[in-house]
């Protein structure tokens, strides 16, 4: 009986240091060229498929495509950034939309209320994309809340409070499903009344500024 079969085989072409997003600090890596071979009575023979290069962390042993070289702590701290700030944004809609509706007078209020938070120029088209998505997921504020909040950090808890207690009082009044979810995530974040009565102060008078 003859045996054959596949094997990938893999063989280290350099090394270097690099920053490992999973270790979020630099990390000596090993690029790596694998390749699949048929094999004869469990020997490569003969190379059936193209050289895959992966970069090997030293540490985490996590793989990566050659790309993750060109990423630095700084970039890597921005993309995070960027990627909560979408959340929080993203929270804010759905806190206006939980009572079901926004009204057309929130549309632009809620523009310029993104772009003082985030400080960056958010399009009616990026907010009316958001809107739509958030209407057409069907996924309620406090489901979606439950999985990302506990990868934000404190302060980041903090400035969700606050962006979604501004966009849900747009209203003037936030409406009883509004406070509702306010008030559990004020507990959820462990605050105490006198904290979140000073969260909610401050960005008063930030947003009065």
């Amino acid at each position: 009986m003859i045996f054959i079969g596949t094997m990938n085989l893999a063989r280290t072409r350099d090394r270097g240091d690099f920053y490992c997003p999973s270790c979020e600090s630099i990390q000596g890596y090993r690029l790596r060229a694998k390749r699949p071979w048929l094999t004869l009575y469990f020997i490569p023979v003969v190379p059936i498929g193209s050289v895959e290069l992966v970069i090997n962390c030293d540490r985490c042993r996590s793989n990566w495509d050659e790309s993750v070289l060109q990423v630095n702590a700084e970039s890597h701290q921005e993309l995070l950034e960027s990627q909560v700030h979408h959340e929080i944004f993203r929270s804010m809609i759905l806190f206006v939309l939980a009572d079901g509706y926004m009204e057309p007078e929130e549309v632009e209020p809620l523009r310029k209320l993104a772009c003082r938070i985030f400080q960056k120029e958010v399009s009616r088209e990026e907010l009316g994309r958001l809107c739509s998505m958030s209407e057409q997921s069907g996924v309620p504020a406090e489901n979606y809340l439950e999985t990302v909040y506990p990868h934000w950090d404190t302060g980041q808890q903090n400035l969700a409070i606050q962006a979604m207690f501004l966009g849900a009082s747009l209203r003037g009044e936030l409406g009883e499903e509004r406070t509702r979810l306010l008030m559990k995530l004020r507990d959820r974040a462990g605050l105490t009344e006198t904290d979140f009565q000073s969260l909610i102060e401050q960005c008063l008078q930030w947003d009065e500024a």
